[in-house]
C-alpha cells in the first residue's frame, strides 16, 4: 500500500484541522483504505457514532478513489449511505472506497464500505462525483500535503 496525499485542512485528512479525524489514507492503485477509532465525541446516540459522521468517512474514501483513477479531484454530487450496524465508539474500524465507472470525464461513480476488524461491514455507499475545473485546481493544490503535480500536470 501507498500513502495517498492528504490536506492541511479537510476534516478527515487535514493535518491542521483542529476538530478533524486527521487520518492518513493508502491505496494500492485501485482500492483507498484508511483506519480509524472514532471518539466518545463522534456518536449521535451514546453508543453509535453520527450517521453524518459515518457518511463523511465514506464519502472521502469515495472522493479519493476517484482522483486517483481519473487524475482528477471531484466534488460529491449524490451520496446514498445503508447503514447496516452501528458504527461504534473506541472501536476500529477500517474504510475502504474504489471508483466504478468513469463516465467520459465528466461523472465519476464509486463505493464504499466501512467495516469493523473482523470483517464485519457496517455500511456501504454509493456516490456520484463531478470533476473540479481545471481553474480550481492550482487553488486547491495549495492546501495538499504530498505531491500536487500529479493532477496539475495532467491537463484535465
Amino acid at each position: 500500500m501507498q500513502a495517498v496525499p492528504h490536506t492541511r485542512s479537510c476534516f478527515v485528512c487535514g493535518e491542521s484541522n483542529p476538530i478533524g479525524f486527521k487520518l492518513r489514507l493508502e491505496t494500492d492503485g485501485h482500492v483507498v483504505q484508511t483506519r480509524l477509532v472514532p471518539r466518545s465525541e463522534h456518536t449521535g446516540f451514546k453508543l453509535a457514532v453520527h450517521g453524518g459522521l459515518v457518511s463523511t468517512l465514506l464519502d472521502e474514501v469515495m472522493a479519493w478513489a476517484c482522483a486517483l483513477q481519473t487524475r482528477r479531484f471531484a466534488y460529491c454530487a449524490e451520496l446514498t449511505v445503508r447503514f447496516l450496524l452501528p458504527v461504534r465508539p473506541n472501536v476500529e474500524i477500517i474504510a475502504r472506497g474504489e471508483l466504478l465507472a468513469n463516465r467520459r470525464d465528466k461523472l465519476f461513480e464509486a463505493k464504499s464500505e466501512i467495516q469493523d476488524l473482523h470483517g464485519t461491514r457496517l455500511a456501504t455507499a454509493t456516490g456520484k462525483y463531478l470533476p473540479v475545473q481545471k481553474a480550481e485546481l492550482s487553488e486547491m493544490a495549495t492546501d495538499l500535503i504530498g505531491d500536487a503535480s500529479f493532477w496539475l500536470e495532467s491537463g484535465k
